[in-house]
């Protein structure tokens, strides 16, 4: 694990530093990677000047620790996340390598849930837990100069619909992604 953790962030390094005379785009697919609540992969749709469809794949409640109470009981371990945003964004300079964008979507997760009236039993009973509701994002998306990648870092809130109204829960990332 460790050593292919250590070849990834090197083969990471390697792209981000390497020269490429392209000019990063907004306005098509790119794909990355995103460290955060959820982490994972992330792909964005660009459409036009100031619209996009932002996807996130991944792991949900790693960043914020595994044990969380939930409902009658507690979260104990990471789940899967799917995450999608309609997004507006914006240039913050005239160069446009600078955008701000905001957004609104939905979240699906699936993680394991001990219930608190099974705590005290001998075997450790776990119930799959499937939960879906809206989230919003905002953030800051940086394209430098002659690069086909961009950064990114944002925050947002995921309220959970189903299973527990109200829920609340931070999401949180930054990120690397691949613009063509």
């Amino acid at each position: 694990m460790k050593k292919s953790f250590l070849i990834t962030v090197l083969a990471l390094a390697g792209w981000v530093v390497s020269t490429n005379d392209a000019q990063a785009q907004y306005n098509n697919w790119a794909i990355g990677a995103r460290i955060g609540e959820p982490s994972g992969v992330n792909i964005r749709k660009y459409f036009g000047t100031n619209h996009a469809f932002d996807l996130n794949i991944g792991t949900y409640g790693g960043i914020y620790g595994t044990k969380r109470s939930y409902r009658s009981g507690d979260y104990k371990s990471v789940g899967l996340a799917i995450q999608g945003h309609y997004l507006w964004h914006t240039a913050l300079t005239k160069s446009e390598s600078v955008r701000a964008y905001y957004g609104f979507g939905g979240q699906l997760n699936n993680r394991r849930y001990y219930p608190d009236y099974l705590a005290g039993q001998s075997v450790d009973y776990v119930k799959g837990n499937l939960s879906l509701g809206g989230s919003g994002i905002a953030g800051l998306e940086f394209f430098p100069v002659g690069k086909p990648y961009s950064f990114f870092l944002e925050t947002g809130a995921y309220v959970e619909l189903f299973q527990a109204p109200f829920f609340l829960n931070l999401n949180t990332g930054v990120g690397l992604r691949y613009n063509f």
